[in-house]
């Protein structure tokens, strides 16, 4: 079954928002390097922490992981459809992911967990959602959409994620876990 065109809009909104970070219309290792300085520098990391690196060495993965996955013509490019079509891939089996989407999930949700206790609270939601351009009371109606009271627990995380990726319910929970509350 083809993509629907509501998740086609939510990864459209991941790919655009978090991958093509110069807004090429294609994620390339050029993306993954201004993704790491557009993270440290929200997190004020200065360019020769621990941090800083760990957070280099993790999306050097990603993009290893994606650029097997997903790049199909090997043009070392990832085009939106090859983007969807990795995702329908996922739809088919989210319970045996390739390992850069899990590195990617926890990836996400350490940085959400900005107090690094293992969960997270709806103020650490919404100003990681505000470094990506979701306003405080759309994050915060997000957040109470993800119906998990007043903390996403990694466990809830995985569920939401896979939900987020898979489902064409627009109610489904999961659609929440960007801050966005509309596609």
């Amino acid at each position: 079954m083809p993509l629907s065109e509501f998740r086609k809009k939510k990864l459209l909104f991941v790919f655009t928002t978090f991958f093509d970070v110069n807004d090429s219309g294609a994620i390339d290792k050029k993306d993954l390097d201004l993704a790491v300085q557009s993270i440290c520098s929200s997190r004020g990391w200065a360019s020769d922490t621990a941090k800083l690196e760990q957070t280099k060495a993790t999306l050097l993965k990603i993009w290893e992981g994606l650029k097997q996955g997903a790049d199909s013509d090997q043009d070392g490019q990832i085009s939106r459809e090859e983007w969807y079509m990795m995702w329908e891939d996922y739809a088919k089996n989210p319970d045996n992911p390739p390992e850069w989407q899990n590195v990617y999930m926890n990836f996400v949700f350490d940085l959400e967990d900005t107090s690094g206790d293992g969960s997270i609270d709806e103020s650490e939601f919404c100003v990681v959602c505000r470094n990506h351009g979701v306003t405080d009371s759309e994050a915060r109606e997000a957040f109470k959409k993800l119906q998990v009271g007043t903390e996403v627990t990694r466990e809830k995380f995985l569920t939401l994620w896979r939900d987020y990726f898979t489902s064409d319910d627009a109610n489904s929970p999961g659609n929440f876990i960007f801050g966005k509350t509309s596609f």
